[in-house]
């Protein structure tokens, strides 16, 4: 991280916000008035589980339409996003996407169809994936409150 780049100018569209409320836990916040609490405590996720948060649902959301389609509009399921940790150099090594649903309706050929439809409606929307893949410059900048 450096600060040799000015700061982005943060808008409701390009940024997220967190204010402090206690020793290591925050609130954050977006423009459409969600909140979660971030932290290391009970009730709070963590950075690390964020960023599986959003790369688990940033694949679902991303294919969503064309589970419906195959699955039906009310299709239940559930995403999960599991870790290799290299702990000592504090960075994930690898994410595991799994998309949980009852896949038994579709036969072998269908089901391969979904698979590549899937794969091609992630690669082309989501956006946390591509991030992660290509990785992204970073920037911190300490911002005086008082002018």
């Amino acid at each position: 991280m450096s600060e040799q780049t000015a700061p982005i100018t943060p808008t409701p569209t390009n940024s997220v916000w967190a204010e402090r409320t206690g020793t290591r836990q925050y609130l954050g916040h977006n423009a459409n008035g969600a909140q979660v609490r971030i932290g290391t405590g009970p009730g709070e996720f963590s950075p690390g589980e964020l960023v599986k948060l959003a790369l688990a649902t940033c694949n679902s959301l991303s294919a969503d339409h064309r589970l419906a389609k195959a699955l039906g509009a009310d299709f239940d399921a559930n995403v999960i996003c599991a870790t290799v940790k290299n702990d000592d150099e504090e960075r994930y090594e690898a994410f595991d996407v799994q998309i949980v649903a009852d896949l038994s309706a579709l036969s072998p050929e269908q089901l391969a169809v979904l698979r590549q439809r899937v794969d091609r409606a992630i690669d082309r929307t989501c956006t946390v994936g591509h991030t992660l893949e290509k990785g992204a410059a970073i920037s911190l900048h300490l911002v005086n409150d008082i002018e």
